[in-house]
């Protein structure tokens, strides 16, 4: 997953709560950043910056525009665009500090001050994006474009800028603009109140365990964790949350019925409590607010008016995309469903198999189809060897070298710094890592950055990459073994990373991941490739202990389980998609049940009986915090994309450089430069279809 939180394009969401005012001699956030690459100085920061900071920034930027909506020469993009350019990033960097700590390093007065400034930079983004006369100059540049000795590049940024004001309503009314930024500062209010919710309800619930006669199917590792999350608690016994690296081991392992149902209730109902952490009344104002900013800019839904800035481009051409999905899908899955209920008859299950008996019961016939499950891979996949692994492919294809340094200031003793280096020794990059959950940090897994590449006036500026996941911790015993899903996971994050890291742009906001939502998943999700890549596996995956190598016969029953149950998880992610689609199409404002209208527009690919009190719109972060509102079909979209193109990687060779600088040269380097689908149709020659995705999958 990508993080979006700074976009240039008419708001952007951050952050604030009352303090005494701070000179800059006593704020970490107004001085030049004296660290290694002015890195972000955590080791300074404190959430009473934050605002001074802000208003300092803004107070500044707001002097300049006036100047720049003053000057009498007419207007050219050095004398327009640029200077907001400029601004825009210095703005975006601090955006960029706060929100990420927000979501990797969060406590209740962060949370305050993120819910307390969101609304004073979306108001000044408001002013300064839906100001008619700025609208007036930029169009002046627009018109004249191809005649005024523009770069392409220089073409692109005018392009995108003057057509997001143009959507997004500059050209309205006073009181039309003033509608649209108030429904967007209250819409960044609701974002973050979600999210926060959905932390909260996942840190509440645990599930302690003091007879160990529960703990019986459990492997060694996964007990030992919990025995320490007791310890932690000063608390005898275990302790099992719905962080992933617990709840999952714990759902595919536990004998206990009973127990496992209560951990997917748990985990399936967050957010749809009727108490404080209740999400179901925030999601009827979050879309009704959003249907209410598309009707005001002339467009029927929300899902239009996002679609017409992505590959996909309309609503229709997108829920064609996941019908056709569907129906090659719901077959195999339907196939899949009734062998499982089958082989947990014959290990004695006597009642109807339920969604808290999916994971169980398919954890075992994997272990029967393929001769091996979970636990057997993970001694292969210690962190820090993986870690290594992945480092090594970066090389293999980039020619990238990773140096970890203990200089450069972290916000958590969990994070890794890391300097990374070119081929010709050149400086690319700092790169964090993050791996381990704790109660501070958002659920699941994501790459962000803390300054993004640019080079104006041929200043080159390289980015500071992130990410975050939340991987098994390493016990006073064990070191930190990965399933197979997150060492997928880590290179998921690390194809992201990548984007961010080979940029090679003049401005920031057309750089690295700046590109359409649908776009975005390719460079991540094309990395995932190598995970069931012999050839790539023999490089790392060593057993801890032994220090011998995966056997081959491990490493062919891993490959030929990677479509195991292909058709479900197709249709479980379809699902997301659907209902994300729903919620984003509704023309008329909402005011029913949400768990209704959930499940009537995921019904088609739904196999089992709903659960009472479970949603996956209550806790459905990635459409209702994350960003990805109208675009979470983008994660199939994108599979297509990675299918099709390392089609290529296998004709000419997974290592093969000459391909992956093509790959890196049209894709990773380029940004929002182009549209992406003029970048794609470089690298590979053509447009993709489904074909190589429906044959990777084993769905044809």
């Amino acid at each position: 997953m990508k993080k979006f939180f700074i976009p240039l394009a008419l708001f952007c969401f951050v952050f604030m709560k009352n303090h005494a005012n701070m000179t800059s001699k006593t704020n970490p956030l107004l001085e030049g950043f004296s660290t290694p690459y002015q890195t972000a100085p955590f080791d300074k920061i404190e959430p009473a910056h934050f605002k001074p900071a802000f208003k300092a920034k803004i107070k500044e930027a707001t002097k300049e525009f006036k100047a720049l909506l003053s000057d009498k020469e007419n207007p050219s993009f050095q004398n327009t665009l640029l200077p907001v350019e400029k601004k825009y990033d210095e703005l975006s960097r601090l955006g960029l500090i706060l929100f990420n700590l927000n979501t990797a390093e969060t406590n209740k007065e962060l949370q305050a001050v993120t819910q307390n400034i969101s609304p004073m930079l979306t108001r000044f983004m408001g002013k300064v994006m839906l100001n008619r006369k700025f609208f007036r100059r930029v169009t002046m540049v627009y018109n004249k474009r191809f005649e005024s000795g523009l770069t392409p590049e220089e073409v692109r940024l005018v392009e995108t800028t003057w057509k997001s004001m143009k959507r997004n309503g500059a050209g309205f009314g006073w009181l039309k603009k003033l509608q649209l930024i108030s429904l967007q500062m209250k819409l960044s209010k609701l974002n973050l109140k979600f999210n926060e919710n959905v932390l909260d309800e996942t840190n509440k619930f645990e599930l302690y365990i003091t007879d160990e006669a529960d703990l019986k199917g459990l492997p060694e590792s996964v007990i030992e964790q919990a025995r320490q999350n007791a310890q932690n608690k000063n608390m005898a016994g275990w302790v099992f949350t719905l962080q992933y690296p617990s709840f999952g081991p714990f759902m595919k392992f536990a004998e206990n019925r009973g127990l496992r149902e209560k951990m997917y209730k748990a985990y399936t109902s967050r957010g749809n409590h009727g108490d404080d952490n209740d999400n179901n009344k925030l999601i009827g104002k979050i879309v009704n607010l959003r249907l209410k900013q598309a009707n005001l800019l002339g467009y029927k839904t929300f899902a239009d008016y996002i679609l017409e800035e992505r590959m996909a481009e309309s609503s229709q051409k997108v829920n064609d995309f996941l019908n056709e999905l569907h129906l090659a899908s719901r077959p195999y899955a339907e196939n899949e469903l009734q062998e499982l209920r089958d082989f947990a008859q014959e290990e004695g299950l006597e009642t109807e198999l339920k969604p808290w008996d999916f994971n169980f019961y398919s954890e075992r016939l994997k272990t029967k189809k393929y001769g091996f499950d979970e636990e057997m891979v993970k001694p292969y996949f210690q962190l820090e060897k993986v870690i290594e692994g992945v480092f090594s492919l970066a090389d293999s294809l980039y020619g990238l070298s990773f140096k970890e340094v203990k200089t450069i200031p972290v916000y958590h003793p969990d994070v890794q710094t890391f300097e990374v280096y070119d081929g010709n020794n050149n400086f690319i990059a700092v790169f964090y890592t993050d791996f381990h959950p704790r109660e501070g940090k958002q659920g699941g897994a994501w790459m962000t950055e803390y300054r993004s590449q640019s080079n104006m006036e041929n200043n080159m500026i390289r980015p500071h990459v992130s990410i975050c996941c939340n991987f098994t911790k390493p016990t006073e015993n064990t070191p930190s073994l990965l399933t197979f899903d997150e060492v997928t996971t880590f290179l998921h994050e690390f194809g992201h990373a990548l984007h961010g890291m080979l940029a090679n742009t003049v401005y920031p906001s057309l750089s690295g991941t700046n590109v359409y939502r649908d776009f975005v998943e390719l460079p991540s999700q094309i990395l995932e490739n190598w995970a069931t890549e012999t050839e790539w596996l023999n490089t790392f995956a060593i057993h801890y202990k032994t220090g011998e190598k995966m056997p081959s016969d491990l490493v062919e029953k891993l490959i030929a389980a990677r479509n195991f149950q292909a058709g479900y998880q197709s249709e479980r992610q379809l699902s997301y998609g659907m209902a994300d689609m729903a919620w984003h199409s509704i023309n008329k404002k909402f005011d029913s049940s949400i768990i209704d209208f959930e499940r009537s527009a995921t019904s088609e690919t739904q196999l089992f009986l709903p659960v009472e009190g479970s949603s996956i719109s209550t806790a459905f972060s990635h459409i209702f915090a994350g960003g990805y509102a109208a675009g979470y079909y983008s994660y199939k979209w994108a599979e297509v994309l990675d299918a099709d193109a390392f089609s290529v990687f296998r004709e000419t060779g997974i290592f093969n450089k000459e391909t992956a600088s093509r790959f890196r040269n049209t894709i990773l380097e380029k940004g929002g430069t182009l549209h992406p689908m003029l970048l794609y149709m470089d690298f590979r020659g053509k447009e993709p279809g489904i074909e190589a995705l429906l044959e990777r999958s084993g769905l044809k």
